[in-house]
């Protein structure tokens, strides 16, 4: 059993434990404690006089995590996210926020992580927090528009021209982005580029990395602005058709899908889902 020691602020302590507040599978809290998780890697008590106590076998992560701060930490930083991809109904999606170091602390204050990670009723309250301190943008792919361009684009070339067209609209509101600019990453950046080679404005010098919403708050706080934007597009498909429908692409979907077309026809099913979508030949099966 390994034993690492760290000092932390309050503040500090918060951020960890909403970075591995996904992976528990155990909390207590121990007297003096403001925490103690169990993870599949170590235990982390984090006490009241501001020392943290990693156990485990392997904390390699911890080193590893150490070289990395210093890229993370990096502001003024842009992030960028999207959301709906692999939903039947809905939008996609894409958001990209601007950073400064002056409004790190307040964000990650707020909980904000990985859109997955945080409950729809917290992301309707976080993204107008974020709006009110950061420049961001969001677009919108509604279904009619998404089924008419994946005739011409597939799904990753449709993701490189948003997050490229995300950040160029920044651009065009005035903001100037910053050097560091990080997207949630999908595809190799010489495939990026080369998705882009026939577009007029591109953002050059993009930094992609995986789990990207788990380490920078600009790309975070874009993935909860992409779900918020996500869940008033749902609503609105919800209210205008008078019936629930089902998030994902599962078995429970196909079921959603018989009804509304029973109910509505499947015409109609275009103009609110990925026509595309393995779901539409098991409708229509």
């Amino acid at each position: 059993m390994n034993t690492i020691t760290k000092k932390m602020t309050k503040e500090e302590m918060l951020t960890l434990y909403t970075k591995v507040s996904p992976y528990i599978l155990k909390e207590s809290k121990p007297a003096y404690t403001v925490f103690q998780v169990k993870l599949e890697s170590c235990t982390i008590t984090a006490y009241e006089s501001g020392k943290v106590v990693f156990q485990g076998k392997n904390l390699d992560w911890l080193e590893s995590e150490k070289k990395e701060e210093s890229v993370k930490e990096i502001f003024p930083q842009a992030g960028s996210d999207e959301v709906g991809t692999g939903d039947y109904f809905g939008p996609v999606v894409v958001a990209a926020c601007i950073v400064e170091e002056s409004q790190a602390s307040y964000l990650k204050s707020l909980g904000i992580q990985d859109s997955k990670a945080i409950d729809d009723t917290k992301i309707r309250q976080l993204a107008p927090k974020i709006k009110k301190v950061c420049p961001y943008s969001i677009l919108i792919v509604q279904n009619d528009k998404y089924n008419v361009v994946h005739e011409q684009h597939n799904m990753v070339d449709m993701k490189c021209l948003l997050h490229n067209q995300a950040y160029v609209n920044l651009i065009h509101k005035g903001y100037t982005l910053p050097a560091f600019i990080i997207i949630d990453q999908f595809v190799q950046k010489n495939s990026y580029y080369r998705y882009l080679k026939n577009v007029k404005e591109v953002v050059p010098n993009i930094h992609f990395e995986t789990k990207a919403e788990n380490k920078y708050i600009s790309v975070a706080c874009a993935s909860v602005l992409a779900r918020n934007a996500f869940l008033e597009a749902w609503d609105q498909m919800e209210e205008k058709y008078g019936m629930p429908l089902e998030k994902g692409a599962g078995a429970k979907v196909d079921v959603c899908a018989r009804a509304f077309v029973e109910k509505y026809g499947l015409e109609e099913l275009k103009h609110i889902s990925k026509f595309h979508f393995a779901n539409t030949k098991k409708v229509l099966g």
